[in-house]
């Protein structure tokens, strides 16, 4: 089998079989971004209009997706992480002390301290010494120094010795680890150059039933079957192998993204219809905009009714719109005021939208009413008149007298020596009576009689309301003993 040059970081080539990821050149650190979390807008397919959007940088690493995007993507995810590094003889001082510097450079990428990730170190070769405990260093700083003075045990090679003590005793409680309950990762990386001179199968099982995640760095002569029944599935995510230990600390980037947890909010893949909020961790929830509330998906968002919740601030009325929204408006005889909620007193009467037939009367609480002119009488409508007394209107048509029978309703009469013509309007002068009577043979019984059947005859014709005009006329001329 051809050899890979020294300078190779990987044998995922052609040219040699290992168990690596992917046959991709190595990748340099990516700087680490501060700590972040915070609100996205809308992302998703169907986000709001003018939401601000995210882009992804072109720079994408080949396994897990975008390595850096404008703005904090990654952040350290909290662990209870536990190295486990080969020292045997066939680690040389100066490749032991590359070992070293990969473990501090992957300290570098994490965030430390007692709620964020805890680290301890066990030494093994054919014996095994636990160099510091989880809860032994709460800095960055004086955990790397403590790690530069970790020496080699220069022995043989116990990898399932490690595994055990690792599970027994540094990722106990009593040393620092938490609880299930805090739901805190249990990380073991185990470093090695050879083949386990005891059984790894059976303990590294355990290991995995216990919680514990198992990553295998394998390095130059470092046996492939051991380092995959060492790993957790899947084993392309969780066995790493390099030529040599010159370019081990280059894995450091690829374990920096694993730790990583990626802000789905920054990337786009949350699937919020309007908001994303970042939880850390990796996690997040989604929101929605004002006017709206998230649907049981708790992704997609449905307009609520702003009316309905009185939170819309409308001093009047607050009408619903489509788009979830709502605008104010004002009662009648109110004008809305520049802050589009509050209302102020319209004077309708002057704006001549009124309405009313006659009279617009304004009120004091800026609204108005209807009056009718002297004679007539609002109608039901409240705006329009009708005439209630056509007499005095003076407009009746009456000769003489206008006579009122009521609402809208009227006759003509004639003052005393007149009568009412047939067209119920003009009067004529009573003089006929007085042209039936003859003084000559006023005596004479002919003469009465003829005189009497004319008056008869002349009283039908006459309005009931004459009688008496016609009775004191005939008095005025002595007639009064010829009526019988």
């Amino acid at each position: 089998m051809r050899r890979i040059p020294r300078d190779c970081s990987c044998c995922c080539r052609r040219c040699c079989c290992c168990c690596c990821r992917a046959p991709q050149p190595p990748l340099s650190p990516l700087p680490w971004p501060a700590r972040a979390s915070g609100r996205w807008g809308p992302m998703a397919r169907g986000a709001a209009p003018g939401a601000a959007s995210l882009r992804a940088s072109p720079h994408a690493h080949p396994l897990r997706g975008p390595a850096s995007l404008e703005g904090p993507v990654l952040q350290s995810r909290p662990l209870d992480l536990v190295f486990i590094i080969d020292s045997s003889r066939s680690v040389r001082p100066l490749e032991f002390t590359k070992v070293k510097t990969f473990v501090s450079r992957i300290i570098d990428t994490l965030d430390i301290g007692p709620a964020d990730t805890r680290v301890a170190v066990v030494n093994y070769a054919s014996t095994v010494n636990i160099e510091f405990h989880l809860q032994t260093h709460s800095d960055k700083k004086s955990l790397k120094q403590a790690v530069g003075r970790i020496a080699p045990l220069s022995t043989g090679t116990m990898s399932g010795l490690a595994i055990q003590t690792a599970m027994e005793k540094a990722f106990t409680v009593e040393a620092g680890a938490r609880g299930p309950g805090s739901h805190i990762p249990k990380v073991a990386i185990i470093v090695t150059d050879g083949r386990p001179q005891d059984q790894v199968n059976e303990v590294a099982a355990r290991a995995r039933a216990a919680g514990i995640e198992l990553y295998a760095v394998g390095v130059d002569r470092a046996d492939r079957e051991s380092l995959q029944m060492m790993a957790s599935e899947p084993l392309d995510e969780h066995v790493f192998y390099v030529e040599t230990y010159g370019v081990i600390e280059k894995l450091s980037s690829r374990f920096q993204e694993t730790f990583c947890a990626v802000d789905p909010c920054m990337l786009g893949t949350h699937g919020c219809q309007h908001v994303c909020v970042s939880d850390g961790n990796g996690k997040h929830h989604c929101e929605c905009s004002q006017g709206y509330s998230l649907n049981a998906d708790k992704k997609t968002c449905s307009a609520i009714d702003k009316c309905a919740l009185n939170t819309h601030g409308c001093e009047h009325i607050c009408v619903n719109d489509r788009a979830g929204s709502y605008h104010c408006e004002c009662h009648e005889g109110y004008a809305l005021k520049e802050d589009r909620k509050a209302c102020a007193a319209q004077d309708r009467c002057a704006l001549g939208t009124h309405g009313c037939q006659h009279i617009c009367v304004n009120d004091r609480a800026g609204s108005h009413h209807c009056e009718c002119y002297e004679g007539y009488t609002l109608n039901q409508d409240n705006k329009t008149c009708s005439v209630r007394d056509k007499c005095a209107l003076g407009s009746h048509g009456c000769q003489h007298v206008c006579v009122s029978d009521g609402a809208a309703s009227y006759h003509c009469d004639c003052h005393t020596g007149f009568t009412l013509n047939e067209d119920k309007k003009t009067c004529s002068a009573i003089q006929e009576a007085a042209r039936l009577v003859s003084i000559k043979d006023a005596c004479g019984c002919e003469a009465t009689l003829t005189f009497q059947n004319k008056v008869v005859s002349y009283l039908q014709r006459l309005n009931t309301n004459h009688l008496m005009t016609f009775w004191r006329s005939c008095k005025q001329m002595n007639m009064d003993k010829y009526i019988i």
